[in-house]
């Protein structure tokens, strides 16, 4: 997964965010620790996006992400819900699961590959179901990177 986008072990965490706004607001502090990004402006870009429809992927699976000035690749976070959260999904179904993308402004196709890498993640349902039972940010982070390795093989 690491050949479409960036995530660094300080960029996935476990979380008790109570709202889809406190999940926005979480992954645009996590994407501000782990990529020195502007917080604010990150905020900014996930909730524009998510102001056009909901990024509730389904299956329990929330993708918010955006497009921003000043990158030079995607980067990505994890955050692992300690409690499921209404996220307007399209199944209807509320998430755990919510993986944070942002990209550089003109990354067009580059955007929707790495979209792409973290739907085909979410499908697999052996992933899918450990990265539900893992219990620490560092399962989560090892569980992604060898799904990467995995791939790029």
């Amino acid at each position: 997964m690491n050949v479409h986008f960036l995530i660094t072990a300080d960029a996935v965490a476990l979380s008790n965010a109570g709202s889809k706004d406190e999940i926005l607001e979480l992954l645009a502090a996590r994407f501000a620790t782990a990529y020195e990004l502007d917080l604010q402006d990150v905020l900014d870009h996930l909730r524009e996006r998510e102001a056009l429809g909901s990024t509730g992927f389904g299956r329990g699976v929330a993708i918010p992400h955006a497009r921003i000035g000043g990158l030079q690749r995607p980067v990505g976070v994890l955050l692992k819900l300690d409690s499921p959260v209404d996220f307007a999904a399209a199944d209807g179904m509320p998430v755990d699961l919510v993986f944070g993308l942002v990209s550089p402004e003109n990354a067009g196709a580059t955007h929707l590959h790495a979209l792409a890498a973290i739907s085909r993640l979410t499908r697999d349902d052996a992933m899918r179901d450990a990265l539900t039972a893992a219990d620490t940010p560092e399962v989560l982070y090892g569980l992604i990177t060898n799904a990467g390795d995995r791939d790029a093989a």
